[in-house]
C-alpha cells in the first residue's frame, strides 16, 4: 500500500466578484417574481462547494411567497400525486438542482448521492446530466414539459437558470433547446471555457413549443467572499480547478498539489495520473517530484536541461479538466486493501471523503447503502461547517464587516432621530 499524501498547504482564497455579479444578485428577487421553475446548476465534482448560499435566501423567499412548504408540496417526481398544488392550477414553483458533467464522477456514487440529498433536502429535486449524453438532456426536457402540463391554465412557463460561473448553464440550455424544438436549431447562446463569459441576463429562449416553455440564461455568480482559514482556502482551490474562478488568481503549482492529493484519494491504488506516466510508476506523495517527472515525460525542458515544471503544471490541470477527469471517473467501487491492513481513504468527486471500514466490504445494493451513509455524514459536516463559519464571521470579508458596521451605525442614528422627533411631538 503506497503511503498517503499529506494534505497540501493552500494559499488564502482570493476575492473575485465583478460588478455584473453584484447587479444580477440584486435583480434576482424581481426576476423570480416572473419565474415558474428555477434550474440551479452545480458541478458534479463539487456538488456542495458549487452551492451559492447567497442565492439561497432569494429562492427560499420566492418559494414561501408562492405558498410552498416541503411537507405539503413535494418536489417534482413521477410519483407526485395528481392532487398536488399544481393540480389545482396554483402558481408553479419548482426548484430543480442539476448536477452537470456527471461523466466526471464515478457512476457508482450517483444513486447514493441522489438518495443522500433526498434524505437531507427533501424539498429539492436532484437531476444528473451531461450535455454530451442525449438521454440526460431528454429526461430533463421531459421533466420541464411535465411540470408545464400540470398547470394547463398557464399560457407559458418560464425557467430561470442560475449557478456558479462555468458550471455549464449556457451549454445546457443550448442542448435543451436542441432537444425540445423540432428541426434545425442553431446555437442560441455563446459559451466559453473561461468563467464570467455570460455577463447579463439573456433574452428569452424557447425550450418547448407545446406546451410553451421559455428560459433565461443568467451570469454565473461567485460568492463575494470564499472565507478565511483552511475551509475558505480549499473552497477557492476547488473552484479554480473547475475553472469557476479566474485561474490567474492562483499559482498553478498550488492547484496541482491539491489535484494530486484528490486524485490519490479517489484511487489510492492506481491514481488517474499514472496513465500519463511510464508503466510501473508508483503513486506520488510529493507534488514537486511529480511535476519534475511529468516535465521529463512531456519533454518540457528549458535551456540547460532544466525541467519546465510551470508549463507541466498548466498542462496537467488542462489534462484533468478534459480526458483526465474521465479517467478518474472510471475508478471501480471496490479497491483491494493493502497487505498491511491499512485503512483506505476514499472519495467521490472532490467534496466527499471517508475512511473505508468493514461496512463497505460488500457489493451491489449493500455497497450503495454504505456509500449513502458516508455521503450523508459528509453533507452533515458541510452544513455544520457552514453554520459555524456564519456564526464566527469567518465567511465574511473585512469589507463586508465594515459595510455591516456602517449599516448598523446608520440604523442606530435613524432610531435615535425618530425617538427625539417622537419626544418633541409628545411635548
Amino acid at each position: 500500500m503506497p503511503p498517503a499524501m499529506p494534505f497540501p498547504a493552500l494559499p488564502s482564497a482570493p476575492s473575485w466578484f465583478p460588478g455584473h455579479m453584484n447587479r444580477f444578485t440584486k435583480q434576482l428577487p424581481a426576476l423570480l417574481s416572473r419565474t415558474d421553475v428555477v434550474l440551479e446548476l452545480r458541478d458534479s465534482r463539487l456538488p456542495l462547494t458549487s452551492i451559492n448560499n447567497n442565492l439561497e435566501g432569494a429562492i427560499n423567499k420566492w418559494r414561501a411567497e408562492r405558498g410552498h412548504h416541503s411537507t405539503q408540496f413535494p418536489p417534482f417526481s413521477p410519483l407526485t400525486p395528481a392532487n398536488s398544488s399544481l393540480g389545482y392550477g396554483g402558481p408553479i414553483c419548482e426548484r430543480i438542482v442539476v448536477l452537470n458533467k456527471r461523466d466526471f464522477v464515478p457512476e457508482w456514487g450517483v444513486e447514493p448521492f441522489r438518495r443522500a440529498m433526498k434524505a437531507k433536502f427533501p424539498d429539492q429535486t436532484v437531476h444528473f446530466a451531461s450535455c454530451n449524453k442525449p438521454r440526460d438532456i431528454k429526461s430533463l426536457s421531459e421533466m420541464l414539459v411535465s411540470i408545464a402540463k400540470r398547470n394547463p391554465h398557464a399560457t407559458e412557463m418560464n425557467v430561470l437558470v442560475i449557478g456558479m460561473p462555468n458550471v455549464g448553464k449556457s451549454t445546457l440550455l443550448n442542448s435543451l433547446r436542441n432537444m425540445g424544438i423540432s428541426g434545425r436549431t442553431p446555437k442560441a447562446l455563446q459559451t466559453s471555457a473561461q468563467p464570467g463569459h455570460t455577463r447579463a441576463l439573456s433574452t428569452r429562449l424557447k425550450l418547448s413549443e407545446d406546451p410553451l416553455v421559455y428560459s433565461y440564461d443568467s451570469p454565473g455568480v461567485m460568492l463575494p467572499f470564499l472565507g478565511r482559514g483552511d475551509r475558505g482556502a480549499e473552497r477557492g482551490v476547488k473552484l479554480a480547478l473547475i475553472a469557476g474562478i479566474k485561474e490567474s488568481l492562483y499559482d498553478v503549482e498550488a492547484l496541482v498539489a491539491y489535484l494530486l492529493y484528490r486524485l490519490n484519494v479517489l484511487n489510492p491504488i492506481s491514481p488517474a495520473y499514472l496513465t500519463i506516466l511510464p508503466p510501473g510508476t508508483r503513486p506520488f506523495t510529493d507534488a514537486d517530484e511529480f511535476l519534475e517527472q511529468l516535465a521529463i515525460r512531456l519533454n518540457m525542458l528549458l535551456r540547460g536541461g532544466e525541467k519546465d515544471t510551470v508549463r507541466a503544471a498548466k498542462w496537467f490541470v488542462e489534462w484533468w479538466r478534459n480526458e483526465g477527469g474521465l479517467v478518474s471517473a472510471s475508478v471501480p467501487e471496490n479497491l483491494p486493501m493493502g497487505s498491511d491492513g491499512t485503512l483506505l481513504r476514499r472519495g467521490w468527486g472532490f467534496d466527499f471523503e471517508w475512511t473505508v471500514d468493514e461496512s463497505m466490504n460488500c457489493t451491489g445494493k449493500a455497497f450503495e447503502s454504505a456509500v449513502q451513509i458516508k455521503m450523508e455524514e459528509c453533507i452533515d459536516e458541510s452544513v455544520r461547517a457552514a453554520d459555524e463559519d456564519e456564526r464566527s464571521g469567518v465567511g465574511i470579508s473585512t469589507t463586508q464587516e465594515r459595510k455591516r458596521g456602517w449599516q448598523e451605525k446608520q440604523a442606530r442614528r435613524a432610531a435615535k432621530s425618530k425617538a427625539k422627533w417622537a419626544a418633541r411631538k409628545a411635548a
